[in-house]
């Protein structure tokens, strides 16, 4: 059975940074893309990052480019998002999705497994 489980959410000042992680279990992580979304409250789920296979390739939705970075260590199994320069808009629950194949995507439709998701809250 896959399983994604997210961590490092939590309450942040705007301007502050915090380190999301997503542990994969049951499947080979190291062969599939994967990605962040997130989902403000009231709005639609939203894509923010995502990585291929090996790390070489990445995309960011642009309100996030230069300020978050997505990577992961496919020796841990784990996918990781580093937030920087938090603005209250990036207040969300984040989540981890695994992909079908071992490019990136920017769709949901490119994801078959998904986290729980980790509440980031940014305060003015």
């Amino acid at each position: 059975q896959v399983r994604l489980v997210e961590s490092g959410g939590g309450l942040v000042q705007a301007g502050g940074s915090l380190r999301l992680s997503c542990a994969v279990s049951g499947r080979t992580f190291s062969t599939y893309g994967m990605g962040w979304f997130r989902q403000a409250p009231g709005k639609e789920r939203e894509f923010v990052a995502t990585i291929n296979w090996s790390g070489s390739s990445t995309y960011y939705t642009d309100s996030v480019k230069g300020r978050f970075a997505i990577s992961r260590n496919n020796a841990k199994n784990t996918l990781y998002l580093q937030m920087n320069s938090l603005e209250p808009e990036d207040t969300a629950v984040y989540y981890c999705a695994a992909g079908y194949y071992t490019g990136t995507s920017r769709t949901e439709t490119g994801y078959g497994y998904w986290g729980q998701g980790t509440l980031v809250t940014v305060s003015s």
